[in-house]
């Protein structure tokens, strides 16, 4: 009778040691049966392939990576440009049942936001989350499933920078694409300040890389200095705008690196992988269950600085002043 018990009692602790190792594993969200620990699958929208989007992609990654080591897995997909793109690659991340979503600029961040009301979403790379979402007062946090970091660099000092430059010019272009929310928003704040210090400004906006050229021939002709703002788009054809503006002897003022390193004279710019690093440790908290996403404020670039493109700079004859840093 004792054996019989005993063998019993061997062979429940067997089933209970199989059924144990049965739950461990892996999987979204599951242990991964070596170390216990989780593992989880992000899923990365990226609007379009340019130096900033990049940096911040790999600065999101780099930080999960070594938060998380090898428990976190990506599925990096670039929508080439469109936001028809960005609302499939959403889509299937919510089909495949991803465990959070970074949505790399503002149309990715709006497919988001429109496809699902569950899964935690970070942006990147995003002006301004009341613009891009619709939210009118917005306070510096989203609420519900959304948060994320913001590129806004200080738009009046963006304008100084300009009045710094170029003291003596009186007509300034405003060059953006229409179909970007956040850039009107920008060329918008930038457009008072700039009037505000007696420019006069014009606004210079096309639909899509398609129209770029016959809309930047227009603003060179009309301008003494051209801006143009944090704008995925051009920022994707800064080759387009260079091969206009430079030859016309017509200096461009970026409203990030990238494309200032592409066709601009003068940035007050942010580095956008440090801005990745701090959305991946956002992500990481969530992911952790350190933090609520519901809760988390919008994140800022704590450091901005004053970067020149001396290739363009010397074909332009433009002397740039103490306290700027050449871009690399």
């Amino acid at each position: 009778m004792r054996r019989s018990r005993k063998a019993a009692a061997v062979i429940m602790a067997g089933v209970m040691a199989a059924s144990a190792a049965g739950c461990s594993g892996s999987g979204s969200g599951a242990g991964n049966g070596a170390s216990g620990d989780k593992t989880y699958k992000v899923g990365i929208c990226q609007l379009v392939q340019h130096d900033a989007l990049d940096a911040a992609t790999k600065g999101f990654m780099d930080a999960l990576k070594e938060e998380l080591g090898d428990s976190v897995t990506f599925d990096e997909q670039n929508a080439q440009g469109d936001s028809n793109t960005c609302s499939t690659i959403i889509n299937n991340f919510v089909s495949g049942d991803v465990d959070l979503i970074l949505a790399n600029a503002t149309p990715a961040l709006q497919a988001a936001q429109a496809g699902t009301t569950e899964i935690p979403i970070l942006g990147t790379s995003v002006t301004e989350y009341g613009v891009a979402l619709g939210i009118d007062n917005f306070s510096g946090t989203v609420g519900g499933n959304i948060s994320g970091t913001s590129d806004l660099a200080p738009l009046d000092e963006q304008a100084a920078m300009l009045k710094e430059l170029f003291p003596d010019a009186e007509k300034v272009g405003l060059l953006y694409c229409s179909a970007e929310a956040n850039s009107q928003y920008q060329v918008d704040t930038v457009k008072a300040a700039l009037e505000g210090m007696g420019y006069t400004c014009e606004y210079y906006s096309f639909s899509d890389s398609n129209d770029l050229a016959t809309v930047a021939t227009k603003a060179v002709e009309a301008s003494d200095v051209i801006y143009v703002p944090t704008d995925n788009t051009a920022a994707a054809a800064a080759e387009t705008v260079d091969n206009i503006c430079r030859p016309a002897k017509v200096p461009v003022i970026a409203g990030e690196e990238g494309i200032c390193r592409g066709c601009g004279v003068a940035t007050l710019s942010i580095s956008y992988y440090d801005l990745g690093v701090g959305t991946g440790k956002m992500a990481a908290k969530i992911l952790k269950g350190e933090a609520d996403i519901s809760q988390m404020p919008i994140e800022y670039a704590p450091k901005f600085t004053k970067k020149y493109n001396k290739p363009i700079c010397d074909d332009l004859g433009i002397q740039i002043p103490d306290g700027y840093v050449a871009i690399e």
